[in-house]
């Protein structure tokens, strides 16, 4: 009995909103493609890769350093004394914590700067999709994440991504 009611309470529920959701316009924007795609991004992308070039160059020069010093190691085992071949796996370890604190600290300068970035594009990006909701008069604009599906008419993405670009 207490399910037969529940089950009429979700079809009087689903017979409501239906019609009045019907009624609404609805929109969809994929954010984080927004802001990805977006000229804005794209430079912040270069200038990063610029900027931090260096310390990528480096990271990889550690790995190959590493790899070098394994090979060595699994070569000349057999060849090696003891006391040398604690050497390479000092000299290995000492090289695997180098190489663990710069990627955590190219890591943690890539975050500020994206960090950075997104602060000042959020402003903008707000401000567009704002005047695309009014001159649409949208009445609710989902994040595609939160959707399962879409059709591309209410799709506004590409509308974002064109305005923001435009409005340096």
């Amino acid at each position: 009995m207490r399910n037969l009611f529940k089950t009429i309470a979700l079809v009087a529920l689903v017979g409501v909103t239906l019609p009045a959701a019907a009624e609404m316009k609805i929109a969809v924007i994929n954010y984080e493609r927004a802001v990805m795609e977006s000229d804005a991004a794209k430079r912040h992308s270069a200038e990063m890769e610029e900027r931090l070039g260096s310390q990528v160059q480096r990271l990889q020069n550690l790995e190959r350093e590493m790899r070098r010093l394994q090979e060595r190691g699994q070569a000349e085992r057999d060849r090696l004394e003891q006391d040398e071949l604690e050497k390479l796996e000092l000299e290995f370890r000492q090289r695997a914590r180098e190489r663990e604190q710069q990627a955590q600290q190219l890591q943690e300068a890539k975050q500020a700067a994206d960090r950075q970035m997104l602060e000042q594009l959020q402003p903008r990006l707000n401000s567009v999709i704002e005047t695309i909701i009014d001159s649409n008069d949208y009445d609710l604009v989902l994040d595609a994440s939160a959707v399962v599906h879409v059709t591309p008419d209410r799709d506004i993405t590409n509308q974002v991504i064109e305005r923001l670009n435009s409005s340096r």
